[in-house]
């Protein structure tokens, strides 16, 4: 059977299905809108105490010493605790990388803070006001250092060290070889080099980061509440470096407002909140305020890219040599090129290109510590088809032309990437060709020549994505991480006839509750609204690797579908017991198990459930009682959605402004369970690439202080710049996953920020001007105007 037969055989077995690929509403969404969420700073225990933290003023500083004397002489200040002491009962966290130096990280710093906004010591007090107060009452003696902030410049001779145990500031370089790169650049007609900027970020999520903690002394047990996208991981970080067994650690995510990546790794913060739960044997609760999370929580996206490209005369793209920088600032959540090498994995985009060569080069300066963002690799589409417009520019080529010649089809499938990244059942060149069979390009280009002789600038940019969604454990020993990408779920069945189900991702906004309900019903005949799920609470849960990256709906989904087949064979099992029926001429309707061709023969599932746990001995024989099902599953190596965003935007010549008049997505994120959600995960995700590439950017002075650190300085999209956005969708199930569930979240967020900024690029173009550097405020965008005009 070929792969396009493997994926039509996959979308007809769904076809049968009742509920997947129905735009129900989100089953979660009631208690929201009735105000019953539960969110982490919803929860209050007897007799809970409140954290403040003491930061750093400086971007780098020694402290010689710090004096809690007269904070715990404070009337409702219970303790104050400094870095030394919590390092002499827990354990620090370090993050290994192959082939570098390991990164240590103390739960609060013991000798330098190493960015503004840097944690010292915590306060615990009777009420928040009170532990602020007692922050002000610590004093602290810094000795002052120069402050390390450009990534380029940070292994400089003279430039102080940031981290004293690893031996320079550039932590990594290293440099990636695939194909004859040296021989595609001899036969080139042409090298065409091309430059892609991203500003530092941050995630500005409704709910910040929070935590209760609370210690029970009676069974020597630390539960812990707060926002976790990876509840287990973070258990087993918590247990390791606190010294406890994992079930002696309960982790509970209630309600999330907004993870983003944000809420993947256990902060310094929840840590010390947890320690000091545990010393002093009364539960704690930190929340973390605005301000906080604009300058301490960890920013994203400080990436550079440099390519040149190998070319001939006609558009053909011989190879590709790219150079790109990340500043990592001042700690290390994850591996350190962990981020960079995904761009570097990526940055051939939609294109056949054999040969290519990547070198990265990752910072650890004097700011916030990065991590991920929705779409870390945000800039690589840009990236990606960036360079292919500029290569069309130098050789008087039409851009869409060129790419279109350049880019994978589904005929080219099943195709290996230059770095040996699996593409399958990815329909790139064909939405490509219906974003432009339904935007008449040349009917665009006679406008744009009109509007040009009227002093109005516009521009058109398109963007084809590679999203990556699903990262298999093969994929892990890969990369040189002893990571998994395994998941995990149990559906049971109750006596009732009720369906619960719990697995190891969390749901932080994402329409889990609604979506896993309509893949475990379809397996059982039964209906989303006798599904419950329940999700987050390790108690419960089976050990699993969370929700980040886009792998919710891929793994979770994809598991709990697995699962559910499971006990539907089971179910059939019974029901064939007893009907006197072969198993296989039954099927499970409206929670009845019915025969495919007898009217009328049928038994109700509840009655099975019945049976199952009250009456064993009416069991098939060598069948134990019960009906529950608990199913791990590992993903293929990589998994893959695409998509091609349109944009259209007018850019004002006096006041610099951008104005978004047409924006279009073709989406193919492979079986959709619920179309409704997926276009909400579109229009987030557009929403969140538009603010980086027009208002966005969390920005330093000359001594490293953050200059970005309110909502009126640091901008975010608001209903006036985010326009209309349609969404349409081709549906190309994966052959290798269940279901042919592709998944997509962070897709939407590269394609956003290419076709934005290509759209701007195009614009600005038309009067000779070039942009490299996100964003594009008015400002930058006057100053490329006006030199343009005076060049």
């Amino acid at each position: 059977m070929s792969k396009a037969e493997e994926s039509a055989d996959v979308a007809a077995s769904v076809a049968e299905q009742p509920f997947i690929g129905q735009r129900l509403p989100r089953k979660e969404d009631r208690r929201f809108v009735i105000g019953k969420g539960r969110f982490t700073d919803d929860i209050s225990v007897p007799g809970m105490l409140h954290a403040a933290f003491v930061r750093s003023p400086h971007a780098h500083a020694r402290i010689r010493s710090i004096d809690t004397e007269a904070a715990l002489k404070l009337p409702g200040v219970v303790a104050v605790i400094t870095g030394r002491e919590l390092a002499e009962f827990t354990s620090p966290f370090v993050c290994q990388q192959e082939g570098a130096a390991p990164m240590e990280m103390d739960a609060l710093p013991v000798d330098k803070a190493r960015f503004a906004g840097d944690p010292v010591a915590c306060v615990v007090a009777v009420d928040r006001y009170v532990a602020e107060d007692g922050v002000d009452l610590v004093e602290v003696d810094w000795d002052a250092l120069p402050p390390v902030l450009d990534m380029h410049h940070a292994s400089d001779p003279g430039v102080p060290l940031v981290d004293e145990k690893i031996p320079s500031n550039l932590h990594t370089r290293e440099t990636h070889r695939y194909g004859d790169i040296d021989g595609a650049f001899a036969r080139a007609d042409r090298v065409v080099k091309a430059e892609f900027r991203s500003q530092r970020l941050t995630h500005v999520p409704i709910e910040t980061r929070s935590v209760v903690a609370t210690w029970d002394e009676g069974r020597e047990e630390l539960t812990y509440y707060g926002a976790a996208q990876t509840a287990h991981i973070l258990r087993t970080t918590l247990a390791d470096r606190l010294g406890l067994s994992e079930n002696q650690v309960r982790v509970v995510s209630p309600d999330v407002g907004g993870g983003f990546g944000l809420k993947l790794p256990l902060f310094r913060e929840e840590f010390t909140v947890a320690a000091m739960a545990m010393r002093l044997k009364r539960p704690i609760k930190w929340v973390e305020d605005r301000l906080e999370n604009l300058t301490a929580s960890n920013h994203a996206r400080d990436d550079a890219v440099s390519v040149e490209v190998a070319v001939l005369n006609d558009g053909t793209v011989l190879g590709v040599r790219a150079n790109l920088w990340a500043d990592f600032g001042a700690y290390a959540f994850y591996p350190p090129s962990y981020i960079i090498n995904v761009i570097g994995w990526l940055l051939l985009g939609a294109y056949k290109i054999d040969n290519y060569e990547y070198t990265v080069n990752v910072a650890i300066t004097n700011k916030c510590p990065a991590g991920t963002l929705r779409a870390p690799m945000a800039i690589v589409t840009w990236a990606s088809d960036g360079m292919m417009h500029r290569v069309a520019e130098e050789l008087g080529l039409d851009p869409f032309e060129l790419r279109r010649k350049n880019m994978l089809s589904l005929d080219d499938q099943p195709y290996q990437s230059a770095p040996g990244y699996p593409y399958e059942a990815l329909t790139l060149r064909e939405g490509f060709d219906e974003t432009l069979a339904k935007f008449d390009i040349d009917a665009f280009r006679r406008e744009q020549a009109d509007a040009a002789e009227k002093g109005r600038l516009i521009g058109v940019g398109i963007a084809s994505v590679v999203e990556p969604t699903t990262y298999g454990s093969a994929w892990y020993k890969a990369s040189g991480d002893d990571g998994s990408g395994h998941e995990a779920a149990t559906v049971k069945l109750e006596p009732t006839g009720a369906i619960n189900v719990t697995a190891g991702i969390v749901g932080t906004g994402q329409g889990y509750e609604t979506s896993l309900a309509q893949v475990v019903a379809d397996a059982l005949g039964s209906s989303p609204a006798n599904v419950d799920v329940r999700l987050g609470d390790t108690y419960i849960a089976p050990y699993g690797m969370g929700s980040r990256g886009s792998r919710g709906a891929a793994a979770g989904h994809g598991v709990a579908y697995l699962a559910a087949m499971d006990l539907r064979e089971k179910v059939l099992g019974i029901g064939a017991h007893l009907l006197q029926r072969p198993a296989e001429s039954l099927k499970i309707v409206n929670d009845e198990v019915v025969t495919r061709s007898d009217v009328g023969v049928s038994v109700p599932v509840r009655e099975i459930a019945r049976i199952a746990y009250n009456d064993p001995t009416s069991l098939p024989d060598g069948m134990l009682p019960g009906l529950e099902a608990h199913r791990t599953y590992d993903p293929p190596f990589m998994t893959f959605s695409n998509a091609t965003h349109l944009c259209q935007v007018e850019v004002d010549a006096e006041t610099g402004g951008v104005t978004i008049v047409k924006y279009r997505v073709h989406e193919d994120a492979g079986t959709l369970i619920n179309p409704m959600i997926v276009d909400g995960q579109v229009h987030g995700g557009v929403s969140m690439g538009i603010g980086q590439v027009l208002l966005e950017e969390t920005r330093y002075d000359e001594q490293g202080m953050n200059v970005s650190a309110t909502l009126a300085d640091y901008l975010m999209p608001t209903m006036d710049t985010v326009p209309m956005i349609e969404v349409e969708h081709l549906e190309t199930p994966n052959p290798n996953t269940p279901q042919g569930i592709k998944g997509m979240a962070e897709g939407p967020v590269q394609g956003a920020v290419a076709s934005v900024a290509l759209a701007v690029q195009d614009a600005v173009a038309r009067s000779g001007g070039r942009l490299e550097q996100l964003p594009f405020t008015p400002s930058r965008l006057l100053g490329v105007l006006r030199a343009s005009r005076s060049g």
